[in-house]
C-alpha cells in the first residue's frame, strides 16, 4: 500500500478465519486503503491490493459487507465473523522461517524529528502476527528457535521510519525527486502486484538512527536550528565483529553504515521555502578477502587473508559500487596500524594500499581514488601530537565522500567521522548565514551538542556490531576523559570481546538478511 499522507494515523488489522484485512487512513480519516492477507496458504504469503481509495462510506460499507458474509449463520450476532485483531501504525515487514509467514506490525510510535515538514518517528513497539489459520498450519518443532533469534533484534530501539520521507536515500537525492510526481516518488518500494506469492522487497540498507533524540535543536543568535544525523545500515553482509570481516564476492563489505548529518535552518520547515545542508559519508570494513580465527581465545586473534586477490577484483566491486552511489572522488581514510613489531594490521594497511594503486590504473585521473593512510593508535600514544588537530586538517581537505576504516570501524572511525563531521558543520552553518566564518570551536554548545550526537551514533554502531559500547570516545583522543573512564574502557573491552566470543553466532544469525524479507518501507 501507497503511504497516503505524512501524518497517518493508526490503521487496524482486522480478521476472518480465510483472510487478514489490513485497513490504514489518512490523518483526516477521508481516504482508506484494504490490504487484504490470505489465511489459507500454510506457506505461500498472498496478499491481494486493489488499489483502490475508498472514502469513510465506503470503507464502513465493504467492513460490514464483510462482517456479515463470514458469520456462521448470516444476520447472526456473536457469530465469528470480522474481528479486530490489533491496532497498528505501520508494517515493519513480513517474515518466514519453517512453517508460514508472520506480519511484524508497528504498535507504538513516537515522533522525533521533522525534516521538511515530514515526520519521522521511533519504533516504540512491535508485534509478530502468524498468517495461516490452525486448520492449514504445518508445524516444525525447530520453528519456535529461529522465532527466539529474529526476536532478538529489538525492533523497539534504533528503529526509525517515515509515513512520506524516504530514510533510505540521502537529502540529496529525495530533493531532486520533487519534480517528479509524489506516485512515481512513492512507488519504488510499494508497488505491490495484484497478488502476490512469496515475493517481498528488500533494500541493501536496513534503516535506524542513534539512541535518543536523532536530531538536536539549537539557537544561534536567537536562529532555530535542527542537526539530525541518520544512520543506514546495509545488511548485504551483515553480522557481528569477529564473523563478519572484510568483503564477500560482491564487494559488500561488513559494517557498512553510512552517515548523513542534515541540518536545517528551523524558522522555515518545507523543503521549497526553507534552507537545508546535508553532509554525507561512509565506513565499512576494508574490502578484502579476509577473516579471524575466534577459535584461538585470544583478545587480538590473528589476521589471515582467506583469498588472494592480485587484480583486486572484490576492491573494484566495492568501490564501483560508491562511485555509483556518491559519484567521484572516493576517499579513503584509513586508520589502521602501519608499524608493528608483529603484523597484525598492517597486513590489510598493505594489502588496501596496493589494491587502490591497481585500480587506479584503470581509472581516469579525474576519477581516481585518493587514498590517505594514517596510523592514528600510533600517533594518539605520541605525547607531541594532537591527534585531532590532524584530523581537522584531513576533515579540511575533504572534497568528496570519505570513507574512513579502522580495523572495527568502531572507536578510533567514530572519532574521525565526528572531526570530519564537526568540520562540515562549520560550513553547512556558514552558508545557512548562521555563522561569520567556517570555524567552530570545542567547548561550545554547538560542538558539545554534536558530540552527544555522534557518541551515541556510535555506541549504537558498536552495540550493534562489536557488542558493546565506544571503548574510545572523543574525549579519550583529546587526553581529557577522567581517571573513572579508564576503567569503563577496560569493561567495555571485556565486554566487545565476550559479545563476539561467546554470543556472536547467535547474534548475527539474527542479523542475516536471509532469515527474513523485510519491506523497506513502512505502509500506510
Amino acid at each position: 500500500m501507497e503511504p497516503l499522507l505524512n501524518s497517518a494515523r493508526a490503521g487496524f488489522l482486522l480478521q476472518t478465519k480465510r483472510r487478514y484485512f489490513l485497513v490504514g487512513s489518512n490523518h483526516a480519516q477521508t481516504k482508506h486503503r484494504v490490504l487484504k492477507i490470505d489465511r489459507t496458504e500454510p506457506k505461500d504469503l498472498v496478499i491481494i491490493d486493489d488499489k483502490h481509495v475508498y472514502n469513510q462510506q465506503e470503507v464502513r460499507e465493504l467492513l460490514g459487507r464483510l462482517d456479515q458474509g463470514n458469520r456462521t449463520k448470516i444476520g447472526q450476532k456473536g457469530s465469528s465473523g470480522l474481528s479486530r485483531a490489533v491496532l497498528a501504525f505501520g508494517i515493519v515487514g513480513f517474515v518466514r522461517f519453517l512453517e508460514g509467514y508472520y506480519i511484524v506490525l508497528i504498535t507504538k510510535r513516537r515522533k522525533m524529528a521533522d525534516i521538511g515538514g515530514h515526520f519521522i518517528y521511533k519504533i516504540e513497539d512491535t508485534t509478530m502476527i502468524y498468517i495461516p489459520n490452525d486448520s492449514v498450519r504445518v508445524t516444525h518443532p525447530d520453528e519456535a528457535r529461529y522465532l527466539r533469534i529474529f526476536q532478538n533484534v529489538d525492533l523497539s530501539s534504533n528503529f526509525y521510519f517515515s509515513y512520506s520521507y524516504d530514510l533510505s536515500h540521502s537529502l540529496q537525492y529525495n530533493l531532486t525527486l520533487l519534480q517528479r510526481p509524489y506516485e512515481q516518488w512513492s512507488s519504488a518500494a510499494s508497488s505491490t502486484e495484484e497478488e502476490v506469492h512469496t515475493q517481498s522487497k528488500q533494500d541493501s540498507f536496513d534503516i535506524f538512527e542513534d539512541e535518543g533524540l536523532p536530531t538536536k535543536e539549537l539557537l544561534i543568535y536567537g536562529r532555530p536550528v535542527h542537526i539530525t544525523l541518520i544512520a543506514r545500515r546495509s545488511s548485504k553482509f551483515a553480522g557481528t565483529r569477529f564473523l563478519k570481516r572484510g568483503a564477500n564476492c560482491e564487494g559488500d563489505v561488513a559494517n557498512e553504515v553510512e552517515t548523513e548529518q542534515v541540518v536545517h535552518d528551523a524558522s522555515v520547515m518545507s523543503f521549497t521555502a526553507g534552507s537545508y545542508s546535508s553532509y554525507v559519508q561512509v565506513r565499512g570494513s576494508v574490502p578484502l578477502y579476509w577473516s579471524q580465527d575466534i577459535s584461538t581465545m585470544m583478545p587480538k586473534p590473528p589476521i589471515r587473508l582467506d583469498q588472494a586477490d592480485p587484480y583486486a577484483y572484490v576492491a573494484g566491486l566495492h568501490f564501483d559500487q560508491m562511485l555509483q552511489r556518491f559519484g567521484s572522488p572516493i576517499i579513503i581514510l584509513n586508520l589502521v596500524k602501519k608499524r608493528e613489531k608483529r603484523k597484525h594490521e598492517k597486513i590489510l594497511s598493505e594489502e588496501l594500499y596496493r589494491a587502490v594503486v591497481n585500480l587506479n590504473q584503470f581509472l581516469p585521473p579525474s576519477h581516481c581514488i585518493d587514498y590517505i593512510a594514517w596510523d592514528m593508535a600510533r600517533y594518539t600514544k605520541s605525547k607531541l601530537c594532537n591527534v585531532l588537530d590532524r584530523l581537522s586538517m584531513i576533515a579540511e581537505n575533504v572534497t568528496g565522500v570519505l570513507r574512513t576504516n579502522c580495523v572495527d570501524c568502531l572507536d578510533r572511525t567514530n572519532t574521525a567521522q565526528f572531526m570530519v563531521g564537526k568540520c562540515a558543520l562549520a560550513y553547512q552553518l556558514y552558508a545557512l548565514g548562521m555563522i561569520d566564518k567556517p570555524k567552530l570551536q570545542f567547548d561550545t554548545d554547538c560542538v558539545r551538542l554534536f558530540e552527544e550526537l555522534y557518541e551515541d551514533h556510535g555506541d549504537t554502531l558498536s552495540l550493534q556490531y562489536g557488542g558493546s559500547q565506544l571503548v574510545h570516545r572523543v574525549k579519550t583522543y583529546r587526553k581529557i576523559a577522567p581517571w573513572t573512564q579508564h576503567s569503563k574502557d577496560i569493561m567495555q573491552t571485556l565486554s566487545r570481546y565476550y559479545s563476539n566470543a561467546f554470543s556472536g553466532v547467535y547474534y548475527t544469525s539474527s542479523f542475516h538478511p536471509q532469515l527474513c524479507s523485510v519491506l523497506n518501507r513502512i505502509y500506510f
